[in-house]
């Protein structure tokens, strides 16, 4: 005689079931994200269609303007002074982008994969100088530049924002995420520091690199503090100082929200072409 053992019989549910409940539990949240978007994203509308809307005709939020015109950017782009507060912010800015990355990726190599006396002694200190507030040392600071000349040039615009603290922390926060073997075998292979931090930390680190350059541009971009103290002249002032001088001339809103439209452009493009990497880079963290 011979026993036989019974499964019981299971039933066969579609595998797309839970997939589409836990969609269906969600919708409140992609609502209330939906509207928070349409929520950020209003103001900046409304600094559109006020830079289209015609001088001296009620606009948002009063009145709907009857008809828009691209008058007022066209008069901004030609605008005395306007190109040179342009280029003058894409030099701060982008000059001050490459040295970081460039010194900020090297720091967080050195603290998070080299071994030296003092070395957490080091970082910490560091990294106590983003409690301390940039007010606080900022006359001092000015006094330093002044000393050395650098009132209204570029060095003096430039050099005094190239030590971040953020910058260095959030590369070796990163670098401490890489495994120990890369650059042991690096080593077994006789690499010098200088082909290392090339060949392996550089291309390995691009998303943080990509994320940390669109920050930082931005930091530089949208300065106004320093700028503003060390630059007097047109020669080395930025875009958003320059701005602020437009208004003091008693410029209508319209030119007003043009040139603030005009000068949002760089930051939108830099976004868009970094994008990608700021999804990799959002992607590895969480794999981390």
């Amino acid at each position: 005689m011979t026993l036989t053992a019974t499964r019981p019989a299971v039933q066969n549910r579609p595998a797309v079931e839970r997939p589409r409940r836990r969609h269906g539990r969600r919708w409140p949240l992609y609502t209330l994200l939906a509207l928070m978007s349409l929520l950020t994203l209003g103001p900046f509308a409304a600094m559109i269609i006020v830079a289209l809307s015609p001088r001296g005709k009620p606009t948002v939020p009063a009145q709907w303007p009857d008809s828009l015109t691209f008058d007022n950017i066209t008069q901004v782009l030609s605008a005395s002074g306007f190109a040179e507060w342009t280029l003058n912010s894409l030099v701060y800015s982008g000059v001050s982008v490459a040295v970081i990355l460039l010194t900020a990726s090297m720091a967080g190599y050195a603290f998070a994969k080299k071994r030296f006396p003092g070395r957490d002694t080091i970082l910490w200190t560091f990294l106590a100088t983003m409690m301390v507030p940039f007010q606080a040392t900022l006359i001092p600071l000015y006094v330093l530049v002044s000393d050395l000349d650098g009132v209204d040039t570029f060095w003096g615009l430039i050099v005094p924002t190239l030590a971040n603290s953020q910058a260095v922390f959030l590369m070796r926060q990163f670098i401490l995420g890489l495994p120990d073997e890369l650059f042991d075998a690096a080593k077994v292979d006789g690499a010098s520091e200088l082909r290392v931090y090339w060949t392996i930390v550089v291309p390995l680190t691009k998303p943080i690199l990509a994320t940390l350059g669109v920050f930082v541009f931005l930091w530089h971009w949208n300065d106004f503090l320093w700028p503003l103290v060390i630059s007097q002249s047109d020669a080395t002032r930025t875009l958003t100082v320059g701005l602020t001088v437009l208004k003091t001339e008693e410029l209508q809103w319209s030119m007003l929200m043009s040139s603030a439209a005009v000068s949002a452009v760089p930051c939108l493009v830099v976004f868009f072409l970094l994008q990608r990497y700021l999804v990799n880079s959002i992607a590895m963290t969480g794999l981390k």
